[in-house]
C-alpha cells in the first residue's frame, strides 16, 4: 500500500449506462510520471476496430497530475461480450514519483461481472457518429 507521500496510479473498469470504460487515475496528492500500462493480452473495443492494448494512452503518460483521471470508452457491454472478447483483463502498471522512484503493481479485472447487469438504453439525442482514431 503506498504512503500518502507516494503517487498511486490505478486502472479501473467503469460500467455506466451499458457502456464499458477503462479509467486511469492517480488517487493521491502527488504527481506520477512516465506511466505505462502493459496488458497481458490483446483485446478490442469500439466495435472491434481498435486494439486497446496498443493505444498510445497506455504506452506512456509523461505526467499524471494528482487526482487526475483519464477515461476511455471501450465499447458497449453488449458489443464487447457479443464478440467474445477476453473477460479477464490483466495489466501491469509502472510509473515513477517526482523523485524518480519506480513503482509497479499488477491488477486483474473480471469484466464478466458486468455481462448480466441490466441498464436503461438512453434515447439518442443526435445522429452524429463518434470519431474512431486510426493508428
Amino acid at each position: 500500500m503506498p504512503s500518502e507521500l507516494e503517487p498511486d496510479v490505478f486502472l479501473d473498469v467503469v460500467f455506466e449506462d451499458g457502456l464499458l470504460f477503462l479509467e486511469i487515475g492517480n488517487a493521491t496528492l502527488r504527481p506520477a510520471e512516465l506511466v505505462e500500462i502493459k496488458f497481458g493480452q490483446s483485446f478490442k473495443g469500439l466495435g472491434g476496430s481498435v486494439d486497446f492494448a496498443k493505444l498510445r494512452l497506455f504506452k506512456r503518460i509523461e505526467y499524471l497530475a494528482p487526482g487526475r483521471r483519464i477515461r476511455a470508452l471501450l465499447d458497449s457491454s453488449a458489443a464487447y461480450f457479443a464478440r467474445k472478447e477476453p473477460t479477464k483483463l490483466t495489466a501491469t502498471i509502472r510509473f515513477r514519483d517526482a523523485e524518480g522512484k519506480r513503482h509497479e503493481r499488477a491488477v486483474t479485472h473480471d469484466l464478466a461481472i458486468y455481462r448480466d447487469l441490466p441498464y436503461v438504453v438512453q434515447p439518442c439525442v443526435t445522429a452524429a457518429r463518434p470519431t474512431i482514431p486510426t493508428a
